[in-house]
């Protein structure tokens, strides 16, 4: 792969690259040996066992704006959102103090939420036995701390992952549902050896290797990728990722080598129904945050009110099969036909 830069340090040599071996999909190398069922769950199990400081990823941050309210339900929990008039987020019970109204339908007025069946109004602080819980925004997604479902020792804010800077970074959002427990779309992002597999449309070369010298104190549960993204026809981005689960609902993929080094794709799972509900449902909150020394960059962030929809569709289109892949797990385990 290709170091060569131009002026400034910038890279002036194209990450594209063609592949002249290409093999087919039904020739390619089978990696089940490799996907050890054991080795997924154990990487899972350690993975429950990481704090999270009772913290839950509940959106986009751009999607919280000081004209509406958002509404959210985590593990049955109804929650409000909404900015103050200088930004600040707020977020609480969603039920109206006074009769149980929907605060999702109610009005911001100059940053204070008001119910709009009555008219009893909000500035974020303990009012009428309607108190305030925690909120974090990271400038890319929104965070609540939610003690009471997530029964650990709380923590003042949620462990953010390292990203690129954020003037220098163009991010998208991408929010999806599946009929599941936050564990299977965690076991599936732990399972890199799908990925040429269930998306060859996305993926090639795919090879999962030991993690190079200089690894955190839980390197065991870091897994090193080599992959390509395809972009059309032959043409290809070669990249290395390493894959790391730093608390029981999210996991990290950061590119470590090649185009792009430094951007992280985090794949949070919030549980939307209740423990133990017959009917699970989760949402995949994933936040792709990209970064570049490239000279090209510059315009691709001032062209990113355009590009966070093509970002997002190409998440969507992802999912799509990987949520597939975690409902099937989670049914599996529901009629007793695998661990978990």
């Amino acid at each position: 792969m290709s170091t060569a830069h131009g002026s400034g340090g910038r890279r002036a040599v194209s990450p594209l690259r063609l592949r002249r071996n290409a093999v087919a999909w039904d020739r390619q190398r089978p990696t089940w040996r490799q996907a050890r069922p054991a080795l997924i769950a154990e990487a899972l199990e350690r993975a429950a066992a990481r704090p999270s400081g009772n913290w839950f990823v509940v959106g986009a941050s751009r999607d919280l704006t000081t004209r509406r309210p958002l509404g959210r339900t985590v593990a049955g929990t109804e929650i409000v959102l909404w900015r103050g008039e200088d930004g600040t987020p707020h977020a609480g019970p969603g039920a109206c103090p006074h009769l149980g109204a929907p605060l999702k339908d109610a009005v911001v007025r100059c940053g204070r939420l008001v119910c709009h069946w009555h008219g009893l109004d909000l500035d974020g602080g303990p009012f009428a036995g309607w108190a305030p819980w925690p909120v974090h925004d990271d400038g890319v997604l929104l965070w609540v701390r939610l003690d009471r479902v997530g029964g650990e020792p709380p923590t003042e804010r949620p462990a953010v992952p390292v990203r690129p800077p954020r003037g220098a970074a163009l991010a998208a959002v991408y929010t999806g549902t599946g009929a599941c427990e936050p564990q299977d779309v965690v076991a599936n992002r732990l399972d890199p050896w799908h990925g040429a597999w269930l998306h060859p449309y996305a993926f090639v070369d795919l090879a999962v290797r030991d993690l190079p010298g200089g690894a955190p104190a839980d390197g065991d549960d870091v897994l090193l990728v080599d992959v390509s993204f395809k972009v059309a026809g032959r043409i290809v981005v070669p990249v290395s990722a390493a894959f790391h689960a730093p608390d029981p609902r999210t996991v990290v993929m950061r590119i470590v080598g090649g185009e792009g080094e430094g951007s992280v794709v985090e794949t949070h799972a919030t549980p939307l129904t209740p423990p133990g509900a017959g009917r699970p449902r989760t949402a995949v909150v994933e936040a792709i945050v990209a970064g570049s020394d490239r000279r090209g960059f510059a315009v691709a962030r001032a062209l990113a009110p355009l590009l966070r929809p093509a970002m997002r569709a190409a998440a969507g289109r992802l999912w799509r099969d990987d949520l597939a892949y975690a409902e099937r797990r989670r049914r599996l385990r529901a009629e007793g036909r695998f661990p978990g």
